[in-house]
């Protein structure tokens, strides 16, 4: 691909809770990567508030928008019912294209969507803003460096109280916290299980949002690893968990905000060799197998518990500032986005990846009994 010589040409399609109150922003930031040439909505009063900002064309139809030459980058931000349609239009008419999560409502509305990118001029970036959370990048380094262990499961956390009343509730247009929510930290799990999926359990209630949809939601994710990812997403919980807890065979972290904290092994201080010991609870017995002193003396003898032989363990303690080497933030993303299309380096989600987002979403809403 040429390196681009301009900034890239955008399009925005939906000036609602996400395109006016997020996109806008970090595209407004990026002075020097994007400019917004057009926009589209079918409310008067947003197409005149980005027309007198930006200066820009302004649509209330997206197929006159798709039609507009100088877009190059169509950055759809309706409502999730939508995302099909829309996506369809820009890329037939040869358009890149950003969608705002989800991909779509259904998975079969997505591997058709696939099916058109794979075939189309424009390119198909799936807006997992959340991959490019720093927290999320700081504890995969931490993971990566072992310091925890073999890694055995993982709990991913959103909680709050909400009496929620809008169309993120009503299944007609896509809501429920599977879509809303569901996309950011399945796509974690996905991640963070760092194998395919082999088992997955799925539950889905309603419990205080106005609407039909589910507002609670829980996902058990098994690895061919043998690792588990346990997510949960809710609006009916009045206390909260963290967000990351992470449990290793040497040690475990957890992170709510900007702290992760961590307890693990000194990686400096080998662990006594034991055995599994097979006599009667309450009875002395030697470290085993620890060698006789020089003197020729056994082993010293030490007190046994009712359950468990005590021993010492070098812990480490520590609360660090989330701040990975990465340096990324949740507008990242869009520079992501430039750098594909300049041709620096090749978006980090991948449409297979989104699509497995997809599937695990689908799932769920199978199996679970809501």
């Amino acid at each position: 691909m040429n390196q681009l010589q301009h900034s890239v040409r955008v399009g925005l399609v939906g000036i609602g809770r996400a395109g006016w109150g997020m996109h806008v922003p970090a595209l407004a930031a990026r002075p020097q990567a994007f400019t917004i040439v057009a926009a589209c909505d079918i409310i008067p009063e947003r197409r005149e508030r980005m027309a007198a900002r930006f200066g820009c064309t302004v649509y209330e139809r997206i197929e006159d928008l798709v039609a507009d030459a100088r877009v190059e980058l169509v950055d759809i931000a309706t409502r999730s019912c939508d995302h099909h349609r829309h996506v369809r239009l820009a890329l037939e008419a040869g358009k890149h294209v950003n969608i705002e999560k989800p991909m779509c409502a259904r998975l079969e509305d997505a591997l058709d969507l696939a099916v058109v990118a794979r075939r189309s001029h424009g390119r198909l970036f799936v807006h997992h803003n959340r991959r490019f959370e720093p927290a999320f990048h700081h504890i995969r380094e931490i993971m990566a460096t072992g310091v925890l262990g073999d890694v055995f499961e993982i709990k991913l956390r959103r909680a709050s109280f909400q009496r929620r009343d809008d169309w993120q509730t009503i299944r007609e247009f896509g809501g429920g916290q599977l879509l809303n929510w569901g996309p950011h930290i399945v796509d974690h799990a996905l991640r963070l299980l760092e194998a395919p999926v082999q088992d997955q359990w799925s539950a889905l209630r309603n419990v205080v949002a106005l609407g039909d949809a589910e507002d609670h939601l829980k996902i058990v994710l098994t690895g061919a690893n043998g690792r588990v990812v346990d997510l949960e997403i809710s609006g009916a919980a009045a206390l909260s968990e963290p967000e990351f807890t992470v449990w290793g065979s040497r040690g475990a972290l957890s992170c709510d905000g900007s702290i992760i904290h961590l307890k693990y092994l000194d990686p400096a201080v080998a662990l006594e060799s034991r055995n599994a010991y097979r006599g009667t609870p309450g009875e002395a017995v030697p470290r085993s197998p620890a060698p006789a002193s020089g003197d020729g003396h056994s082993p010293p003898e030490i007190p046994w518990s009712p359950y468990v032989n005590p021993e010492p363990l070098a812990w480490i303690t520590q609360s660090v500032p989330v701040a990975p080497k990465s340096g990324v933030n949740l507008t990242s993303i869009w520079d992501a986005i430039h750098d594909d299309l300049a041709g620096v380096a090749s978006y980090p989600v991948t449409l297979e990846e989104s699509l497995e987002v997809m599937r695990v979403i689908a799932r769920a809403r199978t199996a679970a009994t809501f």
